[in-house]
């Protein structure tokens, strides 16, 4: 099975209700969808959504880098070589998180359609269901607390909770949530780097002596203040979760070796793909760090990817935060990983299992 051919279209798909962070609003989903042709006929399907604010990755810059640097390196190689393509990928050019992601994504997906297997069995097997948490974006008090409740009701036992625009009203949102939804749901609070490290131990100590107990904290401070993340972290009760702070292996070698957070976001947008978050989620489980797979705003494309590599590691990827298809008004994909509510679970099919993605644009290449 060999690459034949690299294509590109273009998936938008409107959201439930608008995404609110401290870094952005966002009302639909807008990926790039990369499709890799092999001379059997099978097909490879990988995204990648444009997150500026974060990975740097823009629809044009994804576009560039895979056409550019990354298809005329890949072309022609056998998929079974799949150590061989992921370096070639991952040496293509520097950065560009997200477009090396879209590949290996789909490099994987046909590696998984050449074993006819399903990927997670690939990557070593595990128990095919896992639940995810969905996403309460930062809004009025009131609306948050609704959301938030309706989330309860439809199921979900644990809500990330958006923060970050101002630490006074964060701290009127979070209690107001906690008492509407205490004992009936985890609370994991995003704060997107909207604090200050001083700002960060204000809040958190003060949520705590009023008791209010939260799973975790992610991103309180900005992603290259590892010194504040690690203030933070030896000041509070709370488990602090690196995210914008941590993209690559590298990088959560320097953050377990300095003590700066208890836990690890891994997101692929942010590795690369898929080779890089099993780094990851290895190198945690050596040091016996826990970690979070997630997601950016993404279909259940990507999400899907993360899903089998989030069962393979699920001795390491301990919770999981991939509510991306449960934000969308619709699953535009047939096939793949089933998104019901808080529950996600495998079929069998091979790969990733995707037959179809309907309203997909083509984009000339």
């Amino acid at each position: 099975m060999k690459i034949t051919d690299i294509r590109f279209g273009m998936l938008r798909v409107p959201l439930k209700t608008p995404f609110k962070t401290a870094l952005r609003t966002v009302e639909q989903v807008e990926d790039v969808v990369v499709t890799i042709h092999t001379d059997t006929g099978h097909i490879g399907y990988g995204e990648a959504p444009a997150t500026a604010v974060i990975t740097g990755d823009t629809h044009g810059s994804i576009i560039e880098a895979i056409q550019k640097y990354i298809a005329p390196r890949i072309l022609g190689q056998d998929i079974a070589n799949l150590n061989r393509i992921t370096q070639l990928i991952q040496n293509a050019l520097e950065k560009n998180s997200s477009a090396k992601a879209a590949v290996e994504i789909a490099v994987y997906d046909l590696f998984g359609q050449l074993y006819d297997a399903p990927l997670y069995k690939m990557l070593g097997g595990g128990d095919p269901v896992v639940t995810t948490d969905i996403t309460i974006s930062v809004d009025y008090i009131d609306k948050m607390v609704a959301d938030s409740v309706k989330a309860v009701e439809r199921g979900f036992e644990s809500l990330k909770i958006k923060v970050g625009k101002d630490i006074g009203i964060d701290l009127e949102r979070i209690k107001a949530i906690y008492a509407a939804v205490e004992d009936r749901a985890l609370l994991r609070l995003d704060v997107n780097q909207g604090w200050t490290a001083k700002q960060a131990v204000y809040a958190l100590q003060s949520l705590e002596d009023a008791g209010v107990r939260l799973e975790l904290v992610e991103q309180p401070v900005k992603a290259q203040d590892l010194e504040g993340l690690k203030f933070v972290t030896e000041r509070v009760h709370t488990p602090i979760m690196a995210d914008e702070s941590v993209f690559g292996p590298t990088q959560v070698i320097e953050l377990i070796r300095m003590r700066a957070a208890d836990i690890i976001n891994i997101k692929l947008m942010k590795t690369g793909g898929i080779s890089n978050a099993i780094y990851i989620a290895d190198i945690a489980g050596m040091y016996q760090v826990e970690c979070m797979i997630g997601c950016m705003l993404e279909t259940s494309i990507s999400v899907a990817a993360a899903v089998h590599v989030a069962v393979a590691k699920a001795n390491v990827i301990t919770k999981i935060d991939l509510d991306g298809p449960s934000l969308c008004a619709f699953n535009p994909v047939d096939g793949g990983v089933i998104f019901n509510e808080s529950e996600i679970s495998i079929t069998d099919a091979p790969g990733l299992g995707i037959r179809e993605i309907r309203g997909l644009e083509p984009i000339a290449s």
